[in-house]
């Protein structure tokens, strides 16, 4: 069992670099919603990101397609991104084991912690984060974030480069 009170970045640079597809469940259409701009971020970070949203579903949120329900996206899903409370993430972390295949891993945002659902996913073999952004954590441990003066804690030689629109992204490193 992970102890979920501290991630290496090992750990979590291998779940980013290893995941293609994120259903964000708990996905709002609001710009202004934290669960919008994670939304887009992974989109402009080249991941395919599916929005579940029962009121939304059958729309887009920021050019991701909308579902009900996980077991609506069409394809297989490397993660389940939970922008629910850490009650109802008992109910998301079920939906998703009943998937096949099963998601690689169960991510629950910040604030967001249900030990006992996590134990049940990681009995399945599931990888679990709890209380944690993976915007952020693509941030710091790209370095990214430290673009904008913060200690990411993650020291990187590396130049950045120019992707897409101008903006300079930088990949995690060390892929899997």
């Amino acid at each position: 069992m992970m102890n979920h009170d501290h991630y290496p970045d090992a750990y979590v640079r291998a779940i980013l670099n290893g995941t293609k597809t994120i259903a964000i469940v708990g996905a709002s259409d609001n710009p202004a919603r934290p669960s919008f701009f994670v939304l887009k971020y992974l989109l402009e970070r080249a991941y395919r990101v599916f929005a579940i949203n029962p009121g939304k579903a059958g729309g887009s949120i920021a050019g991701a397609p909308v579902f009900a329900r996980l077991s609506d996206v069409p394809e297989p899903i490397d993660m389940v991104d939970i922008f629910r409370n850490s009650e109802a993430a008992g109910g998301v972390v079920d939906e998703a084991l009943a998937l096949q295949p099963l998601p690689k891993v169960i991510w629950m945002q910040l604030t967001v912690r249900n030990d006992a659902a996590a134990e049940r996913a990681e009995a399945q073999g599931v990888k679990v984060v709890m209380n944690r952004c993976p915007k952020i954590e693509y941030g710091r441990l790209s370095s990214e974030i430290g673009w904008m003066g913060v200690n990411s804690g993650v020291l990187s030689a590396k130049r950045p480069t120019l992707l897409g629109k101008g903006v300079q992204k930088m990949g995690l490193g060390e892929k899997t």
